[in-house]
């Protein structure tokens, strides 16, 4: 056999079977999954391995030796927020009984409500042309959703969203909205709710929440609100952070520093139809990108499971707590204010608002230059392990290695601060993409 000859080597007069190397893409066929774990060339992939193991051990060394000597230089500091967050707590008075009103007339302000009303309307306008980049943009029937996005220069972005539900009341939507106890039975993030405090003279309430979220700490939600209603049947709602002395901090939950997020609700004129506009500002303590990218992929059905909880809310027939405080405080809208909502539902001209006030432009004083939190570490840990894995797997195309070494470099590029953050213009805030 000739051809036999000259094709397959020989040796003592029989064929020399394929080297594993050749006969590995049938056995990938047939479903060995041992031979994944196989690396190409004798020690190649394992040298890979402890090549990026060796990266890890110094990475993680020199996140150690920083978080150390950081403790060391905010000790100090760390004393003076502990007095500054007691003195907070006693701006509120100690007699937190229901209907106490010391301490809360300068939570939630008017000033607060006219920066609110300006910001709105930037959704009335063209937001894409005054620095805001739409994240999401979807609809069905019985609900469409719009929503845009725009970086500081520091901290977690601000969203702004418009959301339009088909044959519901203006009353109806803003019940569901303000219904914390029904919340609780159809958002599965919300852990707990209770009241802590309430105004009748101002119209403020507090209230502390618990939210958990996947593979992180609980986070802990000491909020200040205040309701509005207008001659229309439209209602504005104001939410800040605040602290309260009948709730002090826990170390098994994560308090939630920074979070300033308002709605407007309107009737839609000749649709039996209303709408809801929300300015969102929080930071809940996750990596940005990471939350980026979270609230991209999941917002929409987090949408849609919000909209069925809505048309089942008619036949609950249960008042709770929350809505029977909520019609006891709600108060007049100013008519002062009026002209500003007319301009912002119909504006003339391209002349931009001042779409910043100081309580949503406020950054976090998580973001410090040169600061990471353990979880960030943590994570960058975990991330660089998963890709050491994936590339001590000699048969890894060059896709898979390419898109390893990426991942590697966002890990590693994390160390650098706030400081590159600062380079980031509004034109790169893009996906992948901090409840509410």
């Amino acid at each position: 056999m000739a051809g036999a000859t000259d094709s397959t080597p020989m040796a003592a007069g029989r064929a020399v079977p394929p080297p594993p190397e050749a006969a590995a893409p049938r056995l990938l066929l047939l479903g060995g999954g041992a031979e994944l774990w196989r690396p190409v060339a004798r020690g190649g992939g394992w040298a890979t391995a402890a090549a990026l193991l060796l990266l890890l051990a110094s990475h993680l060394s020199v996140l150690l030796l920083r978080r150390l000597r950081l403790r060391r230089r905010l000790r100090p500091a760390d004393a003076v927020s502990s007095s500054s967050a007691a003195a907070a707590a006693a701006v509120v008075t100690a007699d937190s009984a229901p209907g106490s009103a010391a301490g809360m007339d300068g939570l939630v302000t008017e000033g607060d409500l006219r920066e609110l009303v300006g910001n709105l309307g930037v959704a009335a306008r063209e937001p894409e042309r005054e620095g805001w980049q739409q994240v999401v943009a979807k609809g069905n029937d019985d609900v469409s959703y719009r929503v845009w996005c725009d970086k500081p220069m520091e901290g977690p972005p601000r969203y702004l969203s418009v959301t339009t539900y088909e044959r519901c009341s203006t009353e109806l939507l803003r019940d569901f909205y303000m219904d914390n106890e029904y919340r609780m039975e159809w958002d599965n993030t919300v852990i707990k709710h209770e009241q802590l405090q309430f105004d009748e003279n101002s119209g403020i309430e507090i209230g502390r929440t618990i939210k958990k979220f996947p593979l992180l700490t609980p986070r802990e939600y000491i909020l200040a609100w205040r309701v509005w209603e207008g001659n229309d049947k439209s209602f504005y709602c104001l939410v800040k952070e605040c602290e309260h002395p009948v709730a002090p901090r826990q170390r098994k939950f994560v308090r939630v520093q920074l979070l300033r997020s308002g709605w407007c609700i309107r009737k839609i004129p000749g649709r039996d139809a209303c709408r809801i506009t929300v300015l969102h500002h929080e930071d809940n303590g996750m990596n940005i990108e990471m939350a980026k990218l979270a609230f991209a992929k999941g917002i929409w059905n987090y949408i849609c499971k919000m909209n069925s909880a809505l048309r089942r809310y008619p036949q609950r027939n249960i008042s709770s707590i929350s809505i029977l405080t909520m019609q006891r405080l709600t108060k007049k809208f100013p008519q002062a204010l009026e002209t500003d909502v007319d301009a912002n539902h119909h504006p003339q001209g391209n002349t931009r608002a001042n779409v910043v006030p100081s309580h949503f432009a406020r950054t976090s004083s998580r973001q410090q230059p040169g600061k990471k939190s353990s979880r960030a570490t943590i994570a960058s840990g975990l991330l660089l392990i998963g890709s050491i894995v994936c590339l001590s797997r000699g048969r890894s195309n060059l896709g898979a290695q390419l898109a390893m070494a990426f991942f590697l470099k966002k890990a590693f590029k994390q160390d650098k601060g706030s400081s590159s953050q600062r380079s980031i213009s509004r034109a790169d805030v893009t996906e992948p993409r901090h409840l509410e």
